[in-house]
């Protein structure tokens, strides 16, 4: 008959390893939106930055072009109403010039390899603000998380390597905490990270509902059918800028008639 005698874990040895699978399936989860979203902005900013230098600087020019004509019916007529019209499509001229050739005109396309998503996600299960054991490690990872965005922004892989690298180096030399402390630690982890979860999937709800969004994927599925909508926008515009400087020509010629 055997005598070998089978260990069995402890209770709390068995709701430690139970939290851990929880909280890295949580940590999958927040890093992968993170990834995610951290693409979806980019994508969204290089695809308004493309629409503001093909067609938002042709509104930029039509919205000029109607104020001027407002501000001729304001001096042809006379009249309050006019000159209202003329105040507000000046005021509107100019906000369009403002976005038309702003800093987010300036945007690059953003199309970062698998190896790059992978490695950020990797560093963000390690280091997001989540995940951190007190007050002061939050704020360090608060840092070190806006530092790693920018690395996966700028498609710096070296930057989030080394990161990772730390990370995982600083980790293995802490040891020594207790069971219980370790298991309310991941108690409040998880519940800082389906907090950020949710928030996260609510900018995602959010950014998909926003009107640059909506445009991207009509060009999305205009490419699909072998249409530009950029160009075709811009085509658009342009004709009405054809038709604009007509007025304006015609109002022109009116104001030389009464000498105004």
């Amino acid at each position: 008959m055997s005598s070998e005698i089978v260990l069995k874990p402890s209770p709390d040895a068995i709701s430690l390893a139970e939290r851990r699978e929880q909280l890295a399936a949580v940590r999958t989860l927040l890093a992968e939106l993170e990834a995610e979203l951290a693409q979806f902005r980019a994508q969204l900013k290089a695809f308004e930055g493309r629409y503001l230098r093909q067609v938002g600087v042709l509104y930029a020019e039509l919205d000029a072009l109607e104020a001027r004509i407002t501000e001729h019916e304001a001096a042809l007529y006379g009249s309050d109403a006019a000159r209202q019209r003329a105040v507000e499509a000046k005021q509107r001229a100019q906000e369009s010039h403002d976005a038309a050739f702003g800093e987010a005109r300036e945007a690059e396309e953003f199309d970062p390899p698998t190896n790059l998503k992978t490695l950020f996600r990797e560093v963000a299960k390690r280091i997001h603000p989540d995940f951190a054991r007190d007050e002061a490690e939050q704020q360090y990872f608060t840092l070190l998380m806006a530092r790693a965005n920018q690395a996966y922004r700028r498609g710096d892989t070296e930057t989030l390597q080394r990161m990772l690298d730390d990370h995982l180096e600083i980790n293995a030399a802490v040891a020594g905490e207790t069971t219980a402390a370790e298991l309310l630690r991941m108690t409040r982890q998880m519940q800082h990270a389906k907090r950020d979860i949710a928030s996260l999937e609510m900018e995602r709800y959010s950014l998909q509902g926003s009107e640059i969004a909506m445009m991207l994927q009509d060009a999305e599925t205009a490419a699909r059918e072998h249409r530009d909508l950029l160009t075709e926008l811009a085509v658009s515009v342009r004709n009405q800028i054809a038709e604009a400087q007509r007025r304006f020509d015609l109002i022109d010629r009116q104001m030389n008639v009464h000498g105004r």
